[in-house]
């Protein structure tokens, strides 16, 4: 059932020293769903995703993701649970090569005792570092695998987080501005895998400023402005909508 919800994020509020940040949030993300997150600076999507991946605790609503509510788990169980996150400003491990940041996404889905203790260089190099190669060359990526992280280009290194992030497996991912510091040509090649991902049965749910990229990768949007969902629904709509105009793409977006 393709339109059956994965993701149900139900009334979620969060207020810092008194200022709320988000104000009653809902929205669903179906299972291969492609749902960007879109508003002005300071609307709340940093927060929401904060909120959804449990680095933030939540004051009010709920949160569940394949029938498991989540929203008091902390952000490892999360994981375990299917869910993996892309971050704005590249969260790499500059010392490492590509194919090891990609086992570090790996790691991140082992659970129990055993999976804490274990480290990098103890990890099963043969099998995962395969696999890790693997999904290296499926991204696009025309590198050696043993490159290190630092002396890559920008463009590059945005994609190999999202390629770590896959790594874990995930039944949804989150996807900090991902478009953001990449020229045309990597953008449209970063949106080309990104729909190749949800054919593949992995939900996303993008946060991006880029209005040509949401358009590419998304087939809904939920607008957020001062912490509050003002339109849900397609990206033709959102532009016709006079509110989100208003709020946010300018009286000339119809």
């Amino acid at each position: 059932m393709p339109d059956e919800a994965l993701l149900t994020v139900a009334g979620i509020g969060k207020a810092f020293g008194g200022l709320s940040v988000v104000d009653d949030v809902s929205f669903t993300v179906p299972r291969g769903g492609r749902l960007g997150l879109i508003g002005p600076n300071g609307a709340g999507k940093t927060t929401v995703f904060n909120l959804i991946s449990g680095v933030y605790p939540l004051d009010a609503g709920t949160i569940t993701l394949d029938g498991q509510a989540i929203g008091t788990l902390p952000p490892r169980d999360r994981v375990l649970a299917g869910m993996a996150r892309s971050f704005q400003n590249i969260r790499l491990m500059p010392h490492l090569s590509a194919v090891e940041n990609v086992m570090l996404g790996q790691h991140a889905r082992a659970s129990g005792l055993g999976a804490l203790l274990t480290p990098i260089g103890w990890m099963p190099r043969g099998r995962w570092r395969r696999e890790a190669e693997a999904l290296l060359a499926e991204a696009g990526l025309d590198i050696d695998p043993g490159d290190v992280v630092s002396s890559l280009p920008y463009g590059i290194r945005k994609k190999i987080e999202v390629v770590r992030a896959l790594a874990s497996r995930p039944k949804l991912l989150l996807l900090d501005e991902p478009a953001a510091g990449l020229n045309p040509a990597e953008t449209a090649e970063l949106a080309r895998f990104l729909r190749r991902i949800a054919d593949g049965g992995t939900a996303l749910l993008v946060v991006e400023h880029d209005m040509g990229f949401v358009d590419e990768v998304c087939d809904r949007v939920v607008v957020l402005n001062f912490g509050k969902r003002i339109y849900e629904g397609s990206m033709a709509g959102a532009r016709a909508d006079a509110l989100v105009r208003e709020a946010y793409l300018g009286a000339d977006a119809a």
